[in-house]
């Protein structure tokens, strides 16, 4: 067996090429969601920098970001308006606690947040990731039930397949064997309802349909189980993890009244769907709906730096506020609002705005659904399917192997794909031209015929 990879320090700044970086990122960092001892046959792939679509490694060579940098970088990498927006904040103030201070950046991104929010959504709560995002709304959620004297109430329902970050309480709702069997005895109990995949349609059954059993089915166990749950989240229209399993809208409107009907907390995972992925700003409002709880992440800052945003109704803000500290949401992080990472997402949203970013997306789409057409009639391709910049595939007849193999073949080929299993998708930054999707797709061909 091969040795482990001891420690190694280099000599600070020193330089090299793709080789060299290898090396040096073997021995010092321990890389995320990785197998480590896989690298010494799947080597690393080393980023020196990125523009647009593109990421290019030491030795010069680029790479297609078909995955938007794991779904974080929106307008294409280095997007000169929110680079610019932060080197000002950076001569302004760089940190300062938001625990007993405030400041400005904090402030009017919370304002904007609110006004675009599906509902009355407001009172944003700061964290710096997805998963502390998933933690704030699990322990905001008991916690108002505790305070209204209701602390029977502290169950939680997801649904099957559903992911919502790796920290103890985003996987005790994260029904992924993968990221949760191992962890299984540390986690808190909590049920799983069956997902509305609109790939169960067919038969004389639509998405719809699928839908609809899928909520009576939450319907059902809310209403045995209502005095001990305090809230249902949901990844909406697409659940990433599960390999972009997408789902009919009406699911959302039949959660949400049956949610309201029984009692308990609604909480939307829009930290991969949301900020225009789905084809509108945020998903849920292609049901028509608001959620108790909006959890905001990833794609928020234009994947310059981490930032995560909680945002919740009057109500359950009400029930914390009290002369006893103790009903107070005690949480925090240091970095919580951190100045650049709000003005970060302050650029963003004025890109929205100034650019009509939900409407230039849509016109995209259409024409991107031309480009892909050979793709999703390819003989070997299953279950074709989009949500707005979002596509997604199976790969017949792929191996246990695939995934592996394919975003090795994908890399060799000048494009970055990450498959789940046999599932591919595209998820690019909204700055990919018509041509770069063109060779995406006949690249990634190449990949599904080698499958």
């Amino acid at each position: 067996m091969t040795a482990v990879p001891a420690t190694n320090r280099p000599a600070t700044g020193a330089a090299g090429g793709n080789a060299a970086w290898l090396e040096r990122s073997r021995a010092a960092v321990w890389h995320p969601c990785t197998q480590m001892k896989l690298h010494e046959t799947l080597p690393l792939v080393p980023i020196a920098r990125a523009q647009g679509v593109w990421l290019e490694d030491f030795d010069g060579h680029r790479i297609l970001d078909a995955i938007s940098s794991w779904w974080v970088n929106l307008f294409g990498h280095g997007e000169p308006r929110i680079r610019a927006a932060i080197a000002d904040q950076a001569g302004r103030l760089e940190h300062a606690m938001l625990a007993g201070f405030t400041h400005t950046p904090a402030v009017e991104l919370a304002e904007r947040l609110a006004e675009i929010a599906p509902g009355r959504l407001g009172h944003a709560f700061y964290a710096s990731d997805g998963a502390s995002a998933t933690e704030i709304a699990l322990k905001m959620s008991y916690h108002a039930w505790r305070n209204a004297g209701r602390p029977e109430k502290r169950g939680f329902v997801s649904l099957a397949g559903g992911y919502h970050g790796e920290t103890l309480g985003a996987l005790a709702v994260t029904d992924v064997a993968l990221f949760r069997d191992t962890y299984e005895p540390l986690l808190m109990r909590h049920a799983t309802v069956p997902a509305p995949d609109a790939r169960l349609a067919g038969g004389g059954r639509t998405p719809a349909d699928v839908a609809r059993e899928a909520a009576q089915a939450l319907d059902a166990h809310l209403a045995r189980h209502h005095a001990s749950t305090a809230a249902v989240i949901v990844e909406p229209l697409v659940q990433g993890a599960a390999g972009m399993v997408m789902h009919d809208a009406s699911y959302l409107a039949l959660a949400r009244a049956a949610c309201t009907r029984h009692g308990v907390h609604l909480i939307a995972d829009e930290i991969m769907t949301g900020f225009g992925r789905t084809g509108t700003m945020f998903a849920c409002e292609q049901a028509g709906i608001a959620p108790d709880f909006l959890l905001l992440s990833k794609g928020i800052t234009g994947g310059f730096l981490p930032l995560a945003c909680v945002l919740t109704t009057d109500a359950v803000y009400a029930a914390f506020w009290d002369d006893d500290v103790r009903r107070g949401f005690l949480h925090s992080h240091s970095y919580t609002g951190n100045p650049l990472a709000c003005r970060a997402a302050l650029a963003v949203l004025d890109i929205f705005r100034d650019d009509g970013t939900i409407a230039v997306n849509r016109e995209r789409a259409r024409r991107h659904a031309a480009i892909d057409a050979p793709l999703a009639a390819h003989p070997r391709v299953r279950e074709f399917r989009r949500t707005g910049t979002i596509v997604a595939f199976e790969v017949d007849g792929a191996g246990a192997d695939f995934a592996r193999r394919a975003f090795a073949d994908g890399i060799a080929r000048g494009i970055l794909l990450r498959p789940i299993g046999r599932t591919v998708y595209f998820l690019p930054p909204y700055a990919t031209t018509d041509d770069e999707y063109a060779m995406l797709v006949e690249r990634t061909i190449d990949v599904v015929d080698r499958a």
